[in-house]
């Protein structure tokens, strides 16, 4: 195939993908929370079958797996994984993907130009002018977290099956509800036995991450009591008067707008109810465990403080549920995974960016497990939301990384 027909192929691929509507549901119990992600899941099952992989597999909980073995002897078993779900921050119903060739730079217009991307607010775009762009219409996400990563492992599994280049064992996961942190506790790691793996999940190209938060999430519950307004002195208890009360106690600069780098927060991303009763829902991020532990506890006591204060009756109610911890303690005792991530970027052209998480992936749960898992970059800007945007240049990168990364494996004294 030409460089043309690559690209081609790629693009079609991740425009097929993103034409699935597999938003994932706040608050689902079950995985999949959303009937498209096992639609997709089925429709790509069979894509691998056709490929000729081994060993497929869907679960009842939408996730998919498979294997392609070594074509050298004694190789590795290096995993590839990435999430069918999009984000429910944002519709990812009748995706209208926009593809713009040779981007000349400024403003891009989303469908009929109500909205815009703007290097103004987006300065990386400076960046990509020459580059294919792909975009929404401004009506939904356009879903390349994570059809991309999806994507990229699907073209790169096309050409390994249709080139001679050496390849070690590979396994292959597709797994639901990364954004609502619920389709991992379902995957059976006992069935994708591996070295180490790569979630295929970042952003911009270059882009290796190994660090990510320690992630919690956190319900408080404050019971009122509605009077008549007109006659409720000494008699009404306001839970949403409570419910500001109990967010200003919180530390004003902790939270995710005015945090960057490795700075933890507290991110009140929920506020329901009236006067009668309201609850907040909080998500406490970290990478420092110890300050993880220190931010959970400092709910737990600023709850205690305003119960004692109002002597309120029924009391506030907290509930504290972690959701992932920090990869870096496993994938730091398998260097290996870094150090070929490293060397298959530089081979490829690309100088190696090394950046922390201010996120999870679905690499997290798989290390805090046991198993390395470092996220390696799609190409994509802007997700989980109506200017998200990915270059199909980019796209192409992560797949030559990915077949790189397969090949220089197969060399065990690399």
């Amino acid at each position: 195939m030409s460089t043309a027909e690559y690209h081609h192929d790629l693009l079609e691929r991740f425009l097929n993908y993103v034409s699935f509507d597999t938003q994932a549901k706040i608050g689902a119990k079950y995985s999949p929370s959303s009937l498209g992600q096992l639609k997709l899941a089925k429709y790509l099952a069979q894509e691998l079958q056709a490929l000729g992989l081994q060993d497929i597999q869907l679960s009842e909980h939408g996730i998919l797996t498979a294997y392609l073995p070594s074509n050298v002897t004694n190789a590795p078993t290096i995993g590839l994984l990435a999430h069918l779900d999009t984000s429910p921050d944002c519709s990812g119903k009748n995706v209208k993907p926009e593809v713009i060739v040779n981007y000349r730079g400024g403003d891009v217009a989303l469908g009929l130009g109500e909205q815009f991307i703007s290097p103004v607010m987006f300065p990386f775009m400076h960046k990509l002018v020459g580059k294919t762009l792909i975009v929404t219409d401004g009506t939904t996400l356009l879903g390349a977290d994570n059809k991309a990563g999806i994507a990229e492992i699907m073209t790169a599994l096309f050409r390994l099956k249709h080139s001679n280049q050496p390849y070690c064992n590979v396994r292959v996961a597709f797994t639901p509800d990364e954004e609502i942190s619920l389709g991992m506790q379902f995957f059976a790691l006992d069935k994708f036995p591996c070295d180490w793996a790569y979630t295929i999940d970042g952003g911009a190209v270059g882009e290796l991450e190994y660090e990510n938060f320690n992630a919690a999430s956190a319900t408080i519950c404050l019971s009122g009591r509605n009077i008549h307004p007109g006659y409720a002195k000494d008699k009404m208890v306001n839970a949403l008067t409570l419910a500001c009360e109990f967010q200003q106690l919180l530390p004003a600069d902790e939270v995710p707008e005015k945090t960057a780098d490795k700075q933890g927060f507290f991110h009140l991303n929920r506020f329901v109810g009236d006067v009668n009763g309201v609850e907040l829902h909080y998500l406490i991020r970290d990478f420092d465990n110890a300050h993880f532990e220190q931010r959970k506890a400092l709910l737990v006591s600023l709850v205690n403080q305003l119960n004692q204060q109002k002597q309120l009756s029924p009391p506030i109610q907290v509930t504290i549920q972690d959701s992932y911890k920090n990869m870096y303690n496993c994938v730091s005792k398998v260097p290996k995974s870094i150090e070929l991530a490293d060397l298959a970027m530089r081979e490829c052209g690309i100088k190696p960016h090394h950046k922390p998480i201010r996120g999870g992936t679905d690499g997290a749960w798989l290390a805090e497990q046991g198993l390395a898992c470092p996220n390696i970059f799609t190409g994509g800007y802007n997700f989980h939301s109506i200017h998200e945007l990915i270059t199909l240049e980019g796209m192409e990168s992560a797949v030559q990384v990915i077949l790189k990364i397969l090949e220089l494996a197969t060399d065990r004294d690399e």
